[in-house]
């Protein structure tokens, strides 16, 4: 059960935005007129939300206007939506020691906007508007450079660092506070039809370059190690490196996604 301090999550991060906008206006005019149309103009997270992604989104078949609306509909419908964006700004917060705060994450970091942009084709995806769906997905791997399959479920709290170059499959499952960097696939081992991509449980570290193919379970707080290529079932709590990925230690954090340490020995 959702307790009523995670719901007034989102109204607190969008205080905090609110705050940093006024503050960057204040500090750097030439930035004002678009940080002023990108927060301070709306009411809420997802209004603001709603406009960054279209605005970043829209060509010359979908016009931001289009997509704005398309945003809107997903957030109404889906009031989770805004609580996990939430969630998604406070983990790069917490974990990108790039980021002191909330503003830069909605603004420029496109690890968190793909993020956004998957979920609302996965919100057209689980609506029977798969075509659209794959519209979005196909312009999100354009813009950002992250090709995310519409199927994939996501949960809270994931940070894409950097994110370049990240691939995820159709059923893959990515559970909450997951922290991965650039140049990860989530994928299958062929053509196989059917569940054939990789689960990752809660807490997880992957690191730059990992490969983790097929139907295989990525057990909580485990931490995989830049370039490995992981093709079997991972145990919670233990450390991968290699090619093929092998088991060399135990992870003492709780949750490697949160601590962002990609040492081998801890």
């Amino acid at each position: 059960m959702t307790s009523s301090a995670d719901e007034r999550i989102p109204e607190r991060v969008w205080t905090k935005l609110c705050e940093e906008a006024t503050q960057v206006i204040r500090h750097e005019p030439l930035l004002a007129s678009y940080v002023y149309s990108c927060v301070l103009t709306h009411k809420n997270l997802s209004s603001a939300l709603s406009v960054i992604l279209a605005n970043k989104l829209a060509d010359e078949v979908m016009s931001a206007v289009t997509l704005r609306e398309l945003f809107k509909e997903a957030f109404v419908a889906e009031s989770d939506l805004i609580a996990a964006a939430s969630a998604d700004i406070r983990a790069v917060f917490e974990r990108d020691a790039a980021t002191s705060s909330y503003l830069p994450v909605v603004l420029y970091l496109k690890g968190f906007q793909s993020i956004q942009v998957h979920r609302l084709a996965h919100y057209l995806w689980t609506h029977n508007r798969r075509d659209l769906a794959t519209f979005i997905q196909s312009r999100n791997a354009e813009v950002f450079a992250v090709d995310i399959h519409p199927g994939c479920r996501l949960g809270r709290g994931i940070m894409f660092d950097h994110a370049t170059g990240i691939v995820v499959g159709e059923t893959c499952v990515i559970d909450d506070d997951v922290s991965i960097l650039q140049n990860v696939t989530l994928g299958g081992t062929g053509n196989e039809q059917g569940d054939r991509h990789p689960k990752v449980r809660s807490g997880v570290l992957i690191s730059a370059g990992a490969k983790v193919l097929g139907n295989i379970e990525i057990g909580s707080g485990a931490k995989i190690g830049a370039g490995s290529v992981v093709l079997a079932d991972v145990r919670p709590h233990t450390t991968v490196v290699g090619v093929p990925a092998r088991e060399v230690g135990s992870c003492s954090a709780e949750s490697p996604a949160r601590s962002m340490d990609q040492s081998l020995d801890s």
